[in-house]
Parts: structure tokens; sequence; C-alpha cells
């Protein structure tokens, strides 16, 4: 007979060690690149075995899918949106709320070490296909699947119009992802204004460009 507390025990534990490895090889990826790093490098930030690393991931591949789930928040996401849980009393006011501290959040996660993780993450993702397609299987399908929910009830509800709501998702996403790497190119303005950009981006896609006196 199985022992609950001892099953438990041990996933703590694996989730723990999981966790320390994926710790070292973003600091060791953020600082050497991914192609320079070896799992040896990644073994010795960690302090275990080499061998130790090939019992949690196959590959630098799957340690890179692991952080880039770690940073996506994939465990995460349904409990943020349902944040809103009684959607027919969700104000416009909670839902401006709720976004723009949503995006600060998301924003923040990438900008914590100056993006150099993001650098390159981006950058063997737009390179590796096997990266590239469980990326978007693994991880971006079923959190947009997921969002796309969300977003319906809300459209139903008038907390928003009504639009078509897959490209509602994949705009915004595309918006805060395009903006990071406008940032990691240099620019200026973007570097002196990146506080100010949830609330701004929020504005832009609640209430538009269009002037309210046209």
């Amino acid at each position: 007979m199985k022992d609950p507390l001892k099953e438990a025990l041990q996933e703590q534990l694996i989730a723990g060690r999981r966790s320390q490895i994926l710790d070292a090889a973003t600091r060791v990826f953020a600082t050497k690149g991914f192609h320079p790093t070896t799992i040896k490098d990644i073994a010795r930030e960690a302090g275990v075995a080499d061998g130790t690393i090939y019992n949690y991931f196959t590959n630098k591949t799957a340690l890179l899918l692991g952080i880039l789930d770690r940073l996506n928040e994939t465990d995460q996401r349904a409990t943020d949106f349902s944040q809103l849980t009684d959607i027919s009393q969700v104000s416009k006011g909670e839902f401006r709320s709720f976004m723009m501290a949503y995006i600060a959040h998301r924003m923040l996660i990438f900008k914590a070490d100056e993006f150099r993780i993001f650098k390159v993450l981006i950058s063997e993702i737009m390179v590796n296909q096997e990266l590239r397609e469980q990326y978007r299987q693994k991880i971006v399908e079923p959190t947009m699947k997921m969002a796309e929910v969300y977003f319906q009830q809300w459209a139903e509800k008038r907390v928003l119009r009504p639009t078509n709501v897959r490209l509602t998702i994949r705009a915004i996403s595309g918006l805060i992802l395009g903006l990071m790497v406008e940032y990691v190119m240099g620019d200026e303005t973007l570097e002196e204004e990146w506080e100010t950009l949830p609330a701004f981006i929020t504005d832009l896609i609640l209430d538009g460009l269009r002037s309210t006196q046209a």
C-alpha cells in the first residue's frame, strides 16, 4: 500500500531538485549563451553530478523548455485569470486594474535580469525547430486556449466589447513580445518609459486611439 505522505515528500524533493537545476541553467545560459554552455557547466552551477541533470532533463533543449514553462507560469495562469471569478459582478474599472497588474507582472518577470535570459530564449526559439514546436504545443497553445475561455466570458458579459477573441489574445501577446524585443535592441524611449508601459498598454487596448470628441 502506498504511503501518501511519503509520495508527497518525494514529489516535493523532485520539484525542488528540478527547480534547483533550472535556476542554475538560467544563470549559466544568461551568462554564457545557449550553445557555449555544457551540461557540465550547469551541473557545476547547480552543485550536482552531471548525470543528475539527465534524470530530470534529456538535453539542453529540454532545459530551455523548462525555463520557458516556468517564465510562462503555466501552472499559475488559470489562477491568475480566475481572480475575476464572479464575472457578472466585475466592473470595467476592476477589469482595467486586473489587466494593468497582469501586464506589469509579465513584463517584470522578463526584465528581472535585464532580459539576459530572454535574449537567449528568443534567439534559440528562432533557429531550434524542436524547441519551437514543443514550446508552441506544450506552452503557448494551452495558455492561449485557457485565456480564450476567460476573454470570451468577459466579452459575453460586456466587460469587453464583442470581438474576435482568438486574435485579440494573440495581438496583446504579440504587442508585449514586440516591445520586449525593441527594448533589447536598445530603444531609448522604452528604456526611459518601461515602468509606465503597463498602464499605457492597458489604456491603449481598452480605449484605443480614437479621440472621444470624434
